[in-house]
């Protein structure tokens, strides 16, 4: 067993991929590349109460932001709004440049701004699956600590099957 892998990173079928740098959960608490999209939770700079559902589609780059009710972004017009940008930012803080380009299907300039080399259309998508996803990774938080297996996660290999 390597001294960088953990036991259970060895048996996992699913590579785990360590984030590039640690980041701040306040702004942008839910990020994931998923479903053939960049897409997560960024909360409102305005009303602690609310929080938008953004994504970015690969390859089209169709940029979608509403709140977690559908309430279409007011900053959504002709091109990313603030809250896309969070997303972005800290996707790439999560997950590196180079693989967040690469799973959007976008080439980045020189200067490395991601947002700048996006050319999607807006399409509105629905957020309720995304925030529904992101609701159910807060339950997670709310288990007791354990040794034991979380029966949702029960197709995680318990032994080196997947090795």
């Amino acid at each position: 067993m390597s001294a960088d892998m953990t036991a259970w990173e060895q048996r996992s079928v699913v590579p785990v991929v360590p984030p590039v740098r640690p980041r701040k959960l306040a702004k942008v608490p839910f990020v994931e590349l998923a479903d053939g999209r960049l897409q997560g939770v960024v909360s409102s700079g305005s009303d602690i109460e609310r929080v938008y559902v953004s994504s970015i589609a690969a390859g089209t780059h169709a940029l979608s932001c509403s709140t977690n009710n559908n309430r279409p972004c007011g900053g959504l017009y002709g091109g990313p709004c603030k809250h896309l940008e969070a997303l972005v930012a800290e996707a790439v803080i999560q997950y590196g440049l180079d693989r967040v380009a690469g799973y959007l299907r976008v080439e980045v300039g020189e200067d490395g701004n991601l947002i700048r080399a996006l050319d999607g259309e807006i399409e509105r998508t629905q957020a309720s699956m995304v925030f529904s996803r992101f609701l159910r990774h807060l339950a997670y938080l709310e288990l007791p600590g354990t040794g034991q297996a979380v029966t949702e996660l029960h197709w995680f290999p318990a032994t080196g099957a997947g090795a």
